[in-house]
């Protein structure tokens, strides 16, 4: 496993990392399960650990959190989020001082830890001021809950933005933003995301580098009832479309020439992008984990070769509907 510094901080994470969406405390409650995908992810090199207040409403952290107690806490970097409504009180929302204040004391007990490494702003709040939702986080460093702040899924100009309020009040600023990126969802990051990173030694944690499965293979003959697009409705209306479908059967060949699995394939090849700093996985079976650890080794046998045929299937400007 390779460790990469988050954009121009100290900070080092595993090139491969575990998230919780959709899965911990949601898909996936069996305890004992768990337990053994974030041993696998461990022992196979990962150190970085993703999750957020609003995967299964606090039910992730918990989760995770309970799991990675097993394990020396210098050795993990440990993630999580805020913006989305945890409840129905207004304020119980978005990226205002206090949600941010109060929360991050919900989301420490959830996860039974003294602070979290990385504080991620999970969207951008259009109703509170850039500058209010800055000096909270950077309050949060000096009090030492959190070691760092970044973005996710924000709007490029905003990250923009953001870096220059922070230089001109002299306060920490967000390290590393948390956008989608793969086969398929991919001319954003590549067109307007790695840039604006790039200009402000930013790092990247991408999610969704199987396209919720997409890109596994898994629905070539129709959608599984146990699978993840087969729970989730709202998903398998984004994601499950015969054209994509077909352009997955068209990258069997390359994963065959390379000896590894389409979902091998898929990861290896989010992580040759050098604006990216770690791909995060999921998982709900062992046996997904330790396919998906596989992928560090693949990456080494991506040639330019290789990326042009995936480019010949997955055009980079293509924007999907």
């Amino acid at each position: 496993m390779d460790y990469l510094n988050v954009g121009h901080s100290g900070l080092k994470i595993s090139h491969l990392s575990l998230g919780g969406w959709t899965t911990f405390g949601g898909l996936l409650t069996d305890m004992n399960v768990g337990r053994q995908i974030i041993h696998t992810a461990y022992d196979g090199g990962v150190n970085f650990f993703d999750i957020a207040d609003v995967y299964a409403r606090g039910g992730s952290e918990w989760m995770m959190g309970s799991i990675l107690s097993d394990f020396p806490r210098h050795r993990l970097v440990i993630s999580t989020k805020l913006f989305w409504p945890m409840s129905d009180d207004p304020n119980d929302r978005g990226l205002s001082r206090k949600h941010i204040m109060e929360s991050i004391d919900k989301s420490l007990r959830r996860i039974n830890t003294d602070y979290v490494d990385i504080y991620f702003c999970h969207r951008h709040d259009e109703n509170t001021p850039l500058l209010e939702t800055a000096r909270a986080m950077d309050d949060l460093i000096h009090q030492g809950k959190i070691l760092y702040w970044g973005t996710s899924e924000w709007p490029p100009e905003k990250i923009d933005e953001v870096n220059a309020l922070c230089e001109k009040y002299n306060l920490y600023a967000p390290i590393v933003e948390q956008p989608q990126y793969n086969m398929i969802y991919r001319n954003r990051f590549e067109t307007e995301v790695a840039p604006m990173v790039d200009k402000h030694g930013m790092g990247t944690v991408i999610w969704s580098p199987l396209a919720s499965g997409l890109l596994t293979g898994k629905y070539d003959d129709g959608v599984p009832e146990d699978s993840r697009l087969g729970q989730l409705e709202w998903l398998r209306e984004r994601l499950y479309r015969d054209d994509l479908v077909e352009k997955v059967k068209d990258l069997q060949p390359i994963a065959d020439d390379l000896g590894c699995s389409r979902a091998e394939l898929a990861i290896a090849w989010a992580m040759q992008h050098p604006s990216v700093t770690s791909v995060i996985l999921g998982a709900t079976k062992v046996e997904q984990m330790e396919s998906n650890l596989r992928a560090a080794e693949v990456a080494e046998n991506i040639t330019d070769d290789v990326m042009q045929a995936v480019d010949a299937i997955f055009d980079p400007e293509f924007v999907p509907a």
